[in-house]
């Protein structure tokens, strides 16, 4: 199973655990990958707001270097999937436009001819490479941990733009892989919501705010630990759950995993492969609910 590879910024910069135990579950999953290294960000929804042309342009330049290795993209980013899934449905649906963005490109001798599919890692691992044959590379269950899923707004929102309408599991996918690597699913209202992060620079209080609801309303179901396919998410609700825990009078000490990282535990690797040491909130709660799970 061969995808062109778009990282994104955050894993490559913010959270580069997340690339790190992205690269080390590649390869027991066998999946190649070929990196869109010359690719831009996405713009992450904030460029759309100042310059709508000049975002759909540096989003179809990279569907166009996929479109060029004839190959679909996988994302691990749920903020991009969300930005990129919104801009391709666009170019597809929409002949002259499409056509007004390909002149932006021309001068790299770019065109993009609406051919490319676009899905974040958490798709692909359910849809296309199955949680059956995912089952089998467990070689730790994780059986004593409880898991509370994250999903963040962009890879839900619009739900006819990511799909939801043809693939309504999607809205499930994160619980199913939870219960596929042996862990408990923890079930919370706040797993849908957003975690903060776009109002973060307009609004501190209202984002730690957020922050601070959906750990605590986590912890107290039970969780021993949240996982994201977002690093943007990630960011937030663990860069900002120390000042949350000031804002709620006591510590929370909800550790924020990243997808590949909880994979990368029901391997059998450890938490210093998966770049875990890097956690703002301590993950060693979870090394040894992982370890008593033996």
């Amino acid at each position: 199973m061969k995808y062109a590879y778009y990282p994104g910024c955050v894993a490559r910069g913010g959270t580069p655990e997340l690339f790190q135990s992205m690269s080390k579950i590649v390869g027991p999953l066998g999946l190649e990958l070929v990196e869109l290294k010359e690719a831009s960000c996405t713009g992450a929804g904030v460029l759309h707001e100042k310059n709508q042309e000049l975002a759909d342009t540096l989003n179809a330049r990279t569907f166009a270097m996929a479109e060029q290795l004839q190959l679909p993209i996988m994302t691990i980013c749920s903020t991009c999937q969300g930005v990129m899934s919104q801009v391709n449905h666009k170019l597809k649906n929409d002949s002259e436009y499409l056509a007004r963005i390909n002149k932006n490109l021309e001068p790299e001798g770019l065109e993009y001819k609406g051919t490319t599919e676009v899905k974040h890692f958490m798709w692909i691992l359910v849809e296309d490479y199955g949680l059956d044959r995912l089952k089998q590379l467990v070689t730790k269950p994780l059986q004593r941990l409880a898991v509370a899923p994250f999903y963040g707004c962009y890879i839900l929102r619009p739900s006819w733009i990511v799909g939801l309408d043809q693939q309504p599991d999607r809205g499930r996918y994160l619980e199913m892989i939870i219960g596929c690597l042996g862990a408990d699913e923890i079930d919370y209202e706040g797993k849908t919501k957003c975690c903060g992060f776009p109002i973060l620079t307009m609004n501190e209080t209202n984002s730690v705010s957020m922050v601070r609801a959906h750990t605590v309303e986590a912890k107290d179901n039970g969780a021993d630990c949240i996982v994201t396919p977002c690093p943007l998410c990630h960011l937030n609700l663990d860069g900002f759950q120390p000042v949350a825990s000031n804002m709620n009078g006591s510590p929370i000490r909800m550790p924020i995993l990243h997808l590949p990282q909880l994979i990368g535990l029901a391997m059998g690797m450890t938490a210093k492969e998966l770049g875990m040491k890097r956690h703002i909130i301590s993950t060693k709660t979870v090394e040894g609910q992982v370890k008593a799970g033996v």
